[in-house]
C-alpha cells in the first residue's frame, strides 16, 4: 500500500512536470538595432516585463546589432524556425507585406501627425496582411525621418547623380526611385555599409538614415555632410511568426500582443525624442546639413516619387490603389486641419 502511494507520487509529479514544461516558450528575436541604444533598451525592458507577467513562460533569446545577418538572412531564419521573430525596417516589411511601405513613400508627410494619423487609419489592413504572410505584427516602431549622409557635398540632384549611393540590396523601392531620378546606385547588404565606407576606396560616398541611426551604427564618423531635408519618414515594425505564435496559450498571445503595441509606441517616442537630439550631436560632431531643396527641386522631387510610384504598382510592390488611398486620407487631414486653424 505505501509503495503504491509512493509511485502514485512520483506519477503525479512526472505528469505535472511535464504539464508545465510543455508550458514553457522561447522567442528568439532578432534586430539589426546596437546593443546599448535606447531602443534596444526597450526591447530589453519589454522581455523582461514579458518573462515576469508570463511567470517565467514565455522569454526572449536576444540577438541585436545584426549578429543573425541582414534582414533577409532573419526573415529567412524565421521562416526556417532558427528564430521566430525581429524588428524590422521598412526593408524587411516589403518582403513580408509590401503595400505597408507606402507609409515610407518618399516626400508624404510634412510631420509625425500626418504620418500617424494616416497609419492608424490603415493599420487594420496592414495587420491582416501581415497575418495572411504568416506573421503577427505586435508593434509599429517607426525608424524616424532618413536624411543623406556623404562624404562630399551635395547642393543639387545634380550632385547626388554624380555620387556612388547605397541601397539596399534587393530593395524595390530602392531601385525604382534611383531609376526615375537617373541615379545609379551600389547595392549592398547593410552589413557591409560601414566597412565600405570606411575603406579608402569603398564602393559608396553616401547613404542615408535616420540621423539616431547613422550615429547608433557609427556611419556619421566616415562622412561630412547631411541633407537638410528629410525624404521619409521610415517605418518599422515588431513580428513574430505565425507557426510560434499559435502555438500559445490565449494568455501569452494576448500578452504578446497587448505588450507589443505598448513597446511600439514607446520606441517611437524615444525614437522622436533621439532623432531630434541627434540631430544637434551629428552637428556638434562636424557634419553639415546641406542641400535644402528650393521649389522646384521639390516639384521635381515629387515628379520623381509619382514616377516610382507607378513602377512600384506595376509590380503591384505598392498597389496604385493604395497609393491613391493614402493620398486622399492625407489631403483629408491637411484640409480638416486647415479649417481648425
Amino acid at each position: 500500500m505505501v509503495l503504491r502511494k509512493i509511485l502514485f507520487i512520483i506519477l503525479l509529479g512526472s505528469i505535472s512536470f511535464s504539464i508545465y514544461a510543455k508550458e514553457l516558450y522561447t522567442l528568439k528575436f532578432a534586430s539589426l538595432i546596437p546593443p546599448d541604444t535606447a531602443w534596444m533598451n526597450e526591447i530589453n525592458a519589454w522581455a523582461d516585463d514579458i518573462y515576469k507577467k508570463s511567470n517565467g513562460r514565455l522569454k526572449f533569446k536576444i540577438y541585436g546589432g545584426g549578429v543573425m545577418g541582414d534582414e533577409p538572412d532573419v526573415l529567412r531564419k524565421i521562416r526556417s524556425n532558427q528564430l521566430q521573430g525581429a524588428f524590422f525596417t521598412g526593408y524587411g516589411i516589403g518582403r513580408i507585406y509590401s503595400p505597408a511601405r507606402v507609409l515610407e513613400m518618399p516626400f508624404l508627410f510634412k510631420n509625425t501627425d500626418e504620418s500617424d494619423y494616416v497609419r492608424k487609419k490603415l493599420m487594420p489592413e496592414i495587420e491582416t496582411g501581415f497575418r495572411k504572410k504568416g506573421f503577427e505584427l505586435l508593434g509599429w516602431p517607426e525608424v524616424g525621418f532618413i536624411h543623406f549622409f556623404s562624404k562630399k557635398p551635395i547642393r543639387s540632384l545634380q550632385d547626388a547623380r554624380k555620387m556612388r549611393i547605397w541601397i539596399w540590396s534587393g530593395d524595390p523601392m530602392g531601385e525604382a526611385l534611383t531609376e526615375v531620378a537617373g541615379i545609379s546606385p551600389v547595392p549592398l547588404s547593410i552589413v557591409d555599409v560601414y566597412s565600405q565606407l570606411s575603406a579608402k576606396h569603398g564602393s559608396i560616398n553616401t547613404v542615408f538614415n535616420s540621423p539616431f541611426g547613422a550615429l547608433a551604427m557609427q556611419w556619421h564618423t566616415k562622412v561630412k555632410y547631411a541633407s537638410i531635408l528629410p525624404a521619409t519618414n521610415a517605418i518599422g515594425g515588431i513580428v513574430v511568426s505565425n507557426r510560434f505564435f499559435k502555438k500559445l496559450p490565449a494568455d501569452l498571445q494576448d500578452l504578446l500582443r497587448n505588450t507589443g503595441k505598448v513597446v511600439g509606441d514607446k520606441i517611437n517616442f524615444v525614437s522622436r525624442r533621439d532623432n531630434h537630439k541627434s540631430i544637434e550631436l551629428l552637428k556638434k560632431s562636424g557634419i553639415e546639413f546641406m542641400w535644402d531643396w528650393n521649389d522646384n527641386e521639390m516639384t521635381e522631387m515629387l515628379n520623381i516619387r509619382d514616377q516610382a510610384a507607378i513602377k512600384l504598382a506595376e509590380s503591384n510592390y505598392i498597389p496604385a490603389e493604395q497609393f491613391q488611398r493614402t493620398r486622399k486620407m492625407l489631403k483629408e487631414y491637411r484640409e480638416k486641419n486647415n479649417n481648425l486653424k
